[in-house]
């Protein structure tokens, strides 16, 4: 698994009834984008040290465009 700072990180719910996490990657501090992310977690309203695991995906921002 591979982020940048600004990537959204989602946990998917393992069981029925179970709420998906969403948070923002705030710093990345494995190599080449490897984890552990430091995630803010937008249901919790704090930071926290991840390691994600089998049931995690990334979504990675898009980049901004200079305007002309």
């Amino acid at each position: 698994m591979k982020a940048e700072v600004g990537d959204k990180i989602i946990i998917m719910s393992q069981h029925l009834g179970e709420h998906v996490r969403e948070g923002v990657i705030i710093e990345v501090h494995g190599a080449d984008g490897e984890p552990p992310y430091v995630v803010r977690w937008y249901d919790e309203e704090h930071t926290a040290v991840f390691f994600p695991g089998a049931d995690a995906r990334i979504e990675h921002h898009e980049a901004k465009q200079a305007s002309p």
